[in-house]
């Protein structure tokens, strides 16, 4: 082994708002911490959290980061104009349930299928791809 995975960072306008501190109808939540779960901005000796870096980790221990990038362009799915270059997979007992949660949480649905098939594609409030997937 060369490297022990640290964390996977986002690219995006406003960190804070993709790590949880954006304003959704009820509550103070954010996205990632409403899908995932988690602590927001955990203090950690490998980086330091501010305007332009959130993160956030995740029970099962992954670490987001999510990164000021001035004028990030959300990829094109499922074009490639900017490409997506990588997406997350979150994998899901109840399709539909998560589905609803999901979009509560302020995802845009990209492309649901058919009832068949077990997954869908999404992109987060900065447009960055990812799918449900039921188990």
């Amino acid at each position: 082994m060369i490297a022990e995975l640290e964390c996977v960072v986002l690219d995006c306008r406003a960190p804070r708002e993709l790590a949880g501190f954006y304003r959704a109808p009820r509550e103070l939540a954010g996205f990632y911490s409403v899908l995932l779960g988690g602590e927001i901005d955990r203090p950690d000796r490998r980086w330091a959290c501010d305007g332009d870096w959130s993160t956030l980790h995740t029970p099962g221990g992954l670490v987001l980061a999510f990164q000021r990038v001035a004028d990030h362009r959300p990829p094109n799915w499922p074009g490639q104009d900017p490409p997506q270059q990588f997406h997350l997979d979150f994998g899901v007992t109840e399709l539909e349930r998560a589905h609803d949660e999901v979009l509560a949480a302020g995802a845009s649905l990209l492309d649901a299928g058919d009832e068949n098939r077990g997954w869908r594609v999404y992109a987060d409030p900065a447009g960055h791809p990812f799918c449900l997937v039921r188990h």
